[in-house]
């Protein structure tokens, strides 16, 4: 029989390399982060997912030493911005600001270069939140019966901003499908921008997130009609859902971070601790709570499911509208 024995040397120096690796990743996952961390956003500055992702960089740029950066990759519904987290290094120094886009461009779009639940790893939620259906004072309809009932009048004089594939766009157009009204779809590159045309009157309407307009309704500068969400928004108590006029309405947008597949899982956990520490952090949470934000801390694994759950529906509404990026 062949001596399988190895040298005594030799035994020790594979020994001591094989338990060197955990600890070595251990100890890099305790480093991190050692440089500045980008948090790419997927949309125009000014939107709700500029306003999310700056808060919780700021907390994590004071918690950890190392300045988190926001980095806007507008375009295709966010696809630009997501393929370019697709394609970093998976070190945790390139994170993805996770919206309901990504699930719902699972569907939208025939042909994309990733595949978002196969390449994107789910780290932490952050937050969700209803959209408001909001009108420019301009549109003579002070409730949603009101609203259905001019828009059957004027089908397809009334137009509704959205970037595409957004929470925002599938709002208004599971309302278009639910109340059986024509709208045109306008598209933008983000929230910010469709905001500031509806603010001057070049659309009519928008489904956009109560952080961003709760403002523009307090000075009347737009009309609140209803939330999209199955409650009323504590920031709009006043304010009904639409589900109280189309039963079985509901969207709800939210928020998380990704991260490249094979990012160490040593990192995602780091990563999972802190953005639950935020979300628990009295300052943070009265921050987050102030734009009407529901918190959903959790592991990742949480997220995830969250993110299956949100790609399978939207994927029957995308398929039923018949819906075609633009």
């Amino acid at each position: 029989m062949a001596n399988l024995k190895l040298p005594r040397r030799r035994f020790m120096h594979l020994a001591l390399g094989a338990a060197a690796l955990p600890v070595s990743r251990t100890a890099r996952a305790q480093a991190y982060p050692t440089r500045p961390v980008r948090i790419i956003v997927g949309f125009a500055a000014g939107g709700p997912a500029d306003i999310f992702a700056r808060l919780l960089a700021q907390w994590l740029s004071d918690r950890l030493g190392q300045q988190f950066l926001i980095e806007h990759r507008p375009g295709a519904g966010s696809n630009i911005g997501t393929e370019a987290v697709v394609r970093a290094a998976p070190d945790g120094y390139t994170l993805l600001l996770a919206s309901p886009a990504n699930t719902v461009n699972a569907t939208l779009y025939d042909k994309l270069n990733f595949n978002f639940i196969r390449d994107v790893a789910p780290v932490a939620g952050i937050v969700r939140l209803p959209n408001v259906m909001v009108l420019h004072p301009s549109v003579p309809a002070r409730s949603v019966p009101e609203f259905i009932a001019y828009a059957k009048t004027n089908p397809g004089k009334l137009n509704f901003a959205a970037a595409p594939g957004t929470s925002i766009h599938l709002s208004g157009e599971l309302f278009k499908m639910m109340a059986g009204v024509d709208l045109v779809h306008v598209s933008y590159r983000g929230a910010g921008p469709a905001l500031t045309d509806l603010l001057s009157g070049q659309v009519q309407l928008m489904f956009n997130s109560v952080a961003s307009s709760v403002e523009h309704i307090r000075a009347n500068k737009l009309r609140a009609l209803a939330v999209t969400a199955a409650i009323r928004s504590e920031l709009l108590p006043d304010t009904p859902t639409v589900a109280d006029f189309l039963p079985g309405y509901e969207v709800s947008n939210w928020y998380g971070i990704g991260a490249p597949r094979n990012v160490p899982s040593e990192i995602v956990e780091k990563l999972n601790t802190e953005i639950n520490l935020a979300l628990n952090d009295t300052k943070m949470k009265a921050q987050l709570l102030d734009f009407g934000a529901t918190l959903i801390p959790g592991p990742a694994a949480s997220f995830g499911k969250l993110v299956n759950e949100e790609t399978e529906k939207w994927a029957k509404v995308v398929k039923f509208a018949g819906l075609k990026p633009e």
